[in-house]
Order: structure tokens, then C-alpha cells, then sequence
């Protein structure tokens, strides 16, 4: 879907992938299920896994393996917890997730962590839904979060929030919204503007240009002339690099745009890949992304244990399963209810902190991030706990 971009002059339009894993993860399945397996069965609280192997993508077996060594990774953290952690493979059909689902708990699952794909998500969720089990996604797609179904992957909601209430606070509190006309785009400028009206900023204007490389070339003087006309003083892009932000970058400050004048903001990781902060026009602007700290020890950790980087989204099994083993510690006879899961001081995982809402969805702690000379620049860190300022 990103082929419209690539073009032989601008070989910065080519930089990575890896900024769209999560949310074509969450929104775009494909392939066809085998049938579900178990394995790993040991003593201790039974937590069924649920994967995209099968599928018949090596994508998705890699991607499968990732998180399955994450979660062992962390049962290995857990003091004193022991986790039954029990596999089964979903691929990233919807009907064989449900099936899966429905056959671990049947087999004694107390909890589901999984799977990947926003339907296969749902689909499990209302297979177990009245069945008295949660399901923990690693989706990160807000519409099928809610009910028994969590979804642990991070959020545009959440991002949104994060910098607009750093914007308006740093004097940045009229923000135009830029977006691309796709699915993900749309929802992103939905986030954004339901963020807005919880910051203080406001929103200054709107626009929203087509998914090609001719498309947002002919489109943008107009948008320029909107944002120049609106008085913003910062520019919310929803675009990411695998898609229209390198190009953005350098068509916003040649119609006229001033980086210097209008901050921008990125709803998406401009620092994946690196390459993505030595473009001039991204010099000064402001994303948001987990504790690098934090999260450079688990990449660390995880290519000393087994040889190779986690998959991008490979964190989120270790995160479930530190949610999990802090609940059953906790000696809650109800350990794995809505109520526990959603209590208000959150979970600690690999990236920071966390907690589950009860709509489904999620807050993660975020820091903030400036472009510096290509450069990433820590402007404001992470929060450490939900006592402080930065939610």
C-alpha cells in the first residue's frame, strides 16, 4: 500500500517499515490459519498464548517466535509466580482464533494473551465472552478494545494525548491537523482532536490530502495556504516514515511552512528507521516513544538470550505476562476480573509503565522527544508512575 510513495529521486521516501508494523498488525490480516496446538504445559497458573504461526508467512512465524520468547523472558523475571504459559497457533483467521480460544479455555486457560490481529482479537474475545475470560490483544486498534478484550499495543488516543498536552503547555496551543486519507490516517486525526479538546490546545484547522505521491504534491499548496491562514502555531502530522512523512518534510517547508515557526508533531516514531531524524524539515519537531532507557535493557537482554532483536512489538508479550504474574501475586482471588486489571496504579513492563482502562484500551507512559541536528533530544522523560505529571 506504500508503493504510491516510492520514487527514484527522493530515496528517502524508501526508509523503513518498521513505524506501520503495529498498526498494519492490528488492521490488516491476512492468510489462513492450521490448526491450533498446545504446548508448554507445566504447573502453575494456566495463560494461554495465542500466535500468528500458521499462517503460511514466514512474517508471521517470525513474528510468532518474537513473542513467545519475550513471554518466556518474562516468566523467567516473575518471583515466585509460576505461569503454565500454553501455545496455540491462530495464524490470522478470525475463525481459527476463535476456535483456539475457545479450546484453551476449555483446556483450563484462566486468561488470554493475544493475538495479534484486531479481528482474530475479536473474534477470540467473543468466542470466551461469556465464559468469564479476559483476552490481553496485541492489537493496538481502539475499536475492538472493550467488553472482555484489552488491547495492549500502543495507541494514537494515547500518543495524542501525550503531545498535545505537552504542546499546549510549552505555548504550542493552536495545532493544525494534518492527516493522510486512509484508514489510519482518519482515526489518527480522530485522536488528535479528541486530545485537543483535553489539553488546552485548540485546533487550529484541519486538512487532509491523498495517499499517492502525486496526490499530496498537487495537494499541497492549498494546504499550506490553510495552515499559513489558520495562525497555528504547531502542525500535528499523522503521517509515518513508511509512508508520506519524508516527503512531507520536504514539501511543507518549500510551500512556505516554517519548522522553526509552526512546531511539528508526529503521532508516529520518527526515530524507526534512524535515518527518518536527518531530515531537514523534522529538525526541531517533537514524538513521542516509551522510555529509551528502559526499553534499550530489553532489547539488550532479549538479543543476549536468543541471538537475534525482538520484533518491534515482541515487548508486549513480555508485558502481559508482567501484568499477569503481578495480579497473581498479588493473592487476589479474582486476579484476572476487569477490576484487577484495570487497577489504577498500572503494571510495570518493558517500555515503562502501564495500565489497562476499562474500556479496553490503555495509557503507557511516553516520553517526549525533539529532533536535534539528526538526533533524537529527550525534552520530557516518561513518567515513572501514574502519580506524576506527563498523563
Amino acid at each position: 500500500m506504500f508503493a504510491k510513495f516510492v520514487s527514484s529521486r527522493n530515496p528517502l521516501l524508501r526508509i523503513g517499515v518498521a513505524l506501520s508494523t503495529l498498526w498494519l498488525a492490528a488492521c490488516e490480516p491476512t492468510g489462513h490459519a492450521g490448526p491450533g496446538q498446545a504446548g508448554n504445559a507445566g504447573k502453575g497458573v494456566p495463560v494461554a498464548l495465542l500466535l500468528p504461526a500458521g499462517s503460511g508467512t514466514s512474517g508471521d512465524d517470525a513474528l510468532a517466535r518474537s513473542l513467545q520468547q519475550a513471554a518466556q523472558m518474562a516468566i523467567s523475571d516473575l518471583d515466585g509466580v509460576k505461569i503454565d504459559l500454553r501455545v496455540y497457533n491462530t495464524g490470522s483467521d478470525p475463525a481459527q482464533a476463535a476456535q483456539v480460544a475457545s479450546q484453551a479455555v476449555d483446556e483450563g486457560a484462566k486468561v488470554i494473551l493475544g493475538p495479534v490481529y484486531a479481528q482474530a482479537a475479536n473474534a477470540a474475545g467473543r468466542a470466551v465472552a461469556d465464559r468469564g475470560v479476559n483476552v490481553l490483544a496485541f492489537s493496538n486498534n481502539v475499536d475492538i478494545a472493550g467488553g472482555n478484550v484489552f488491547v495492549l499495543g500502543s495507541t494514537f488516543p494515547n500518543t495524542a494525548s501525550r503531545l498535545a498536552s505537552y504542546a499546549a503547555a510549552q505555548g504550542k496551543d493552536r495545532i493544525f491537523v494534518l492527516s493522510d486519507q486512509t484508514t489510519a490516517g482518519t482515526i489518527g486525526a480522530r485522536a488528535i482532536t479528541a486530545a485537543l479538546g483535553r489539553s488546552g490546545a485548540a485546533l487550529a484547522g484541519q486538512a487532509s490530502y491523498p495517499f499517492s505521491q502525486d496526490g499530496l504534491n498537487s495537494a499541497m499548496p492549498e494546504i499550506a495556504q490553510q495552515i499559513n491562514a489558520s495562525g497555528a502555531n504547531a502542525l500535528f502530522l499523522t503521517a509515518d516514515t513508511a509512508g508520506a512523512l519524508p516527503l512531507l518534510a520536504q514539501l511543507l517547508p518549500q510551500n512556505g511552512i516554517d519548522p522553526q515557526a509552526t512546531k511539528f508533531l508526529g503521532l508516529t516514531r520518527w526515530d524507526v528507521p534512524n535515518a527518518t531524524l536527518a531530515l531537514p524539515g523534522l529538525q526541531g519537531g517533537w514524538f513521542a516513544l516509551p522510555d529509551p532507557s528502559m526499553n534499550d535493557r530489553f532489547q539488550a537482554r532479549y538479543k543476549a538470550a536468543y541471538g537475534s532483536a525482538p520484533h518491534p512489538i515482541a515487548g508486549l508479550a513480555y508485558d502481559g505476562i508482567a501484568a499477569i504474574g503481578a495480579l497473581v501475586k498479588s493473592g487476589r482471588s479474582d486476579p484476572f476480573s476487569a477490576k484487577a486489571l484495570t487497577q489504577s496504579s498500572g503494571f510495570v513492563g518493558v517500555s515503562g509503565v502501564f495500565r489497562l482502562l476499562p474500556d479496553g484500551t490503555n495509557q503507557r507512559a511516553l516520553a517526549v522527544a525533539e529532533v536535534r541536528n539528526g538526533t533524537l533530544a529527550i525534552v520530557d522523560p516518561a513518567p515513572k508512575s501514574f502519580s506524576g505529571a506527563g498523563f
